[in-house]
């Protein structure tokens, strides 16, 4: 038996790969996270905030992929978010505003941001929705606008349905009588749910329906015990016991 004695050719160096390889941190701009990032929230970019907390507005910048300011809160990696160049003005206060190079800033103390820049939603990622005019109680604040719901239910399981850590309410107002903040407008209001009371829809009622003010204000005023002060106001019947000109004062 004859064996052979062919043996496999030893591999030769293996051709140039025609592709640039993926990074995952930073290396090839054409990484399929940075692609897959861009593609769901766009480039990052800096963007102006404003937050209203309890005691104070918030004015300053993040670095965020979003472009709707919902969207900045509710997908927010912390608690808080860390604001540049922030600035905080006290409400009510008739002293300087506080400036920071950088701030971190508690969601959970945010009753709301607001925002005056136009966003056009994406028409693949737009759902259809209805817009119900609302009052939200998130003290010391108001707001009114219009939230929105899913179509095709009432608005009681609509209601029911409407969830999100901040929930957009759009053409809105803000205003707060207890400190003094006056109305002023907004294009997009993203309330924090967790501290809202959603109300809608909404209408003011008088305290004083029902009753006849009129009749109230002519009624004859009463002393302590009840006797009107006409009667009190009466000269005292004579007593025969005391001549007039001897009677005590």
């Amino acid at each position: 038996m004859v064996r052979s004695t062919w043996s496999r050719p030893a591999p030769g160096p293996r051709p140039p790969i025609a592709h640039e390889p993926i990074s995952w941190f930073g290396g090839s701009s054409c990484g399929y996270a940075s692609l897959v990032l861009t593609g769901i929230g766009g480039e990052a970019r800096t963007a102006a905030i404003t937050l209203i907390t309890d005691a104070f507005l918030v004015r300053g910048t993040i670095q965020t992929r979003h472009r709707r300011i919902t969207d900045m809160l509710n997908a927010a990696d912390h608690d808080f978010l860390v604001l540049t160049n922030a600035t905080f003005e006290e409400f009510g206060s008739t002293g300087q505003a506080i400036q920071a190079d950088f701030a971190q800033v508690n969601l959970g103390a945010v009753l709301f941001g607001v925002a005056d820049e136009p966003v056009e939603a994406t028409p693949e990622l737009r759902v259809p929705k209805v817009s119900e005019l609302a009052l939200i109680s998130i003290p010391p604040f108001t707001v009114t606008g219009h939230i929105h719901l899913m179509p095709g239910r009432d608005l009681h399981e609509a209601l029911q349905d409407l969830m999100g850590r901040f929930i957009p309410v759009t053409d809105a107002t803000y205003w707060s009588d207890r400190v003094g903040e006056a109305r002023t407008s907004a294009l997009i209001a993203a309330v924090n749910h967790s501290r809202a009371q959603i109300l809608a829809p909404h209408r003011e009622i008088d305290p004083w329906a029902g009753l006849d003010r009129g009749a109230a204000a002519g009624a004859p005023a009463h002393g302590p015990s009840g006797a009107s002060s006409t009667a009190a106001s009466s000269p005292r019947p004579s007593d025969p016991a005391w001549p007039d000109t001897d009677r005590p004062a």
